[in-house]
């Protein structure tokens, strides 16, 4: 939604929604450097974005002086991001397990990781190294919505890190989805990967940490 939105308005203030969601919170300078906009501008679009509750603020220390004010998203502008409808899947999930018994919805779960893994894998296989492949991945499951991006640290290990969770709510449900994901992904990648979430307010980051020396079949 939020990129349609982008297309007809080009809002500075949609600008600041995406570039929040795709970090762990900024402060007014920062976005002014990003936007190439002035201090006011943005400071502006924020304070408005806060009283319609899609944004929220806290302090952080920055060493010497007062302690600078820093913006994220709240679990408001979620709304805003490509999600797929989930209300049919879960009622059709409850409908399964209430006729087939508590197994049913796992099953139809793992079919559905497999089927995925059986369309992608042929794609990602057609990368050469393992950060080909990772940075391929990551366009797909941007894709999918998830913001994804295919990151190195200092000590050079990848990760795809992503800033959406579209199956959120039904993770929420059904633990298996997470697990699923997770496994997908290795094989895609052909490597052990290693999930963790951080989620405050409205931010998510879930990490998926590519463990190189592992490789897997």
């Amino acid at each position: 939604m939020l990129n349609l939105l982008r297309e007809v308005l080009h809002s500075p203030a949609l600008e600041i929604i995406q570039r929040l969601k795709c970090s762990t919170g900024m402060p007014v300078r920062q976005l002014c450097t990003a936007m190439k906009m002035s201090y006011m501008g943005v400071k502006q679009h924020c304070v408005e974005l806060e009283k319609a509750g899609f944004l929220d603020t806290w302090r952080k220390a920055k060493g010497a002086g007062r302690p600078e004010k820093w913006y994220r998203l709240t679990p408001k502008a979620d709304g805003l991001f490509a999600s797929p409808d989930l209300v049919l899947t879960l009622d059709l999930l409850t409908t399964a397990e209430r006729v087939y018994g508590e197994s049913a919805p796992p099953k139809l779960l793992y079919s559905y990781f497999q089927a995925k893994t059986e369309l992608l894998a042929p794609k990602i296989a057609k990368a050469a190294t393992l950060e080909e492949r990772a940075r391929l991945l990551a366009k797909f499951r941007t894709a999918d919505g998830c913001l994804s991006a295919c990151e190195t640290d200092a000590q050079g290990r990848l990760a795809l890190v992503e800033h959406h969770r579209p199956l959120r709510v039904l993770a929420a449900r059904y633990d298996i989805v997470d697990e699923l994901e997770c496994e997908m992904i290795e094989r895609l990648i052909g490597c052990e990967v290693r999930r963790s979430l951080e989620e405050v307010s409205g931010l998510v980051r879930v990490t998926f940490q590519i463990k190189t020396t592992a490789h897997k079949e």
